[in-house]
């Protein structure tokens, strides 16, 4: 384990531990730094300290660099949908059924896995399960994500869907027929406190923000799509249960009598942001995938 040590300059006096520290090294990212701070690799005057800890003139910062840990995760050839790539992004174009990164009961034929044997410069951010990894979407929902190659690339895209800047627009059918063209839902969601497993609108749940707007109305069902300007746990999913539209094939949030479908009818068709080195605004689409068009059909053709 390498150990560097750093006396705190006048200049330094009074700004934040993690920014300091983030500035000793072009390749540190605050976001690896403030991870390094809460495993205790970091200390001032040998002692432990938050990220938000305002250094002291002439104190002593202590920073024992943590071995890389060992990836347990194979690479696999599973033929992703590329939608863009640089030295920088990528953008996938996730099937629905694939699982975004490994967890118990899935360490393999995850996307992870598919990127891992795609390219070998991941960010590292978010550990060894989730490299690259910058948001993620439900393993029945089909669609675009956007995924970081260094961590610079990672910290600016976190920034944006932080800022609410990231455009993330979802095709769904729900139950019933949403009688007016737009909506917003703004209505926090957190823990269910009936059904740990499950999310659910929650008076003390962090903020969460959904627009729509209807598409199509067939027989009981409506085609809508769904904007997020935030992006919490089942968010489109939780949203749509609460104002009485759930969605088609939903099978934690929506009802036992549904259209013939596995999972949540739900595709994430448009993701838009701003390229972490050009700075220029990128947006991409992905057509519904077969299953999704032919169920729309259905719908069509029993108006």
């Amino acid at each position: 384990m390498e150990v560097i040590q750093h006396n705190i300059q006048q200049e330094d006096q009074g700004e934040r531990i993690d920014k300091v520290v983030s500035q000793l090294n072009k390749e540190w990212s605050r976001s690896q730094v403030q991870q390094w701070i809460k495993e205790g690799h970091i200390q001032v005057n040998g002692e432990a300290v938050k990220p938000n800890f305002k250094c002291p003139f002439d104190a002593v910062i202590t920073v024992s660099i943590p071995e890389p840990e060992e990836l347990d995760v194979e690479p696999e050839n599973l033929s992703l949908d590329i939608a863009y790539e640089d030295g920088d992004v990528i953008v996938v174009n996730k099937p629905k059924g694939m699982v975004v990164h490994p967890a118990p009961g899935h360490y393999s034929g995850t996307m992870v896995n598919g990127l891992m044997y795609h390219c070998k410069d991941l960010s590292g951010i978010n550990g060894v399960l989730r490299p690259g990894i910058v948001h993620r979407i439900d393993k029945d929902t089909s669609g675009l994500l956007m995924v970081a190659k260094n961590d610079m690339a990672h910290e600016h895209l976190v920034n944006q869907l932080v800022e609410k800047s990231v455009t993330r627009k979802y095709t769904a059918i729900v139950h019933g027929l949403i009688p007016h063209e737009y909506g917003t839902v703004d209505a926090p969601i957190g823990r269910d406190p009936k059904d740990r497993q499950s999310m659910a609108v929650v008076d003390n749940g962090k903020q969460a923000v959904t627009h729509f707007r209807v598409l199509d109305r067939y027989k009981d069902f409506t085609l809508v799509e769904c904007e997020l300007e935030t992006g919490r746990t089942h968010q489109i999913r939780v949203h749509m249960k609460y104002i009485g539209f759930p969605l088609a094939g939903d099978p934690k949030y929506g009802p036992r009598k549904t259209l013939s479908i596995e999972g949540q009818a739900l595709h994430a068709g448009v993701l838009g942001f701003v390229h972490p080195r050009t700075e220029e605004y990128m947006e991409f689409q992905a057509e519904l995938p077969p299953e999704f068009t032919k169920l729309v059909k259905h719908l069509e053709n029993n108006r």
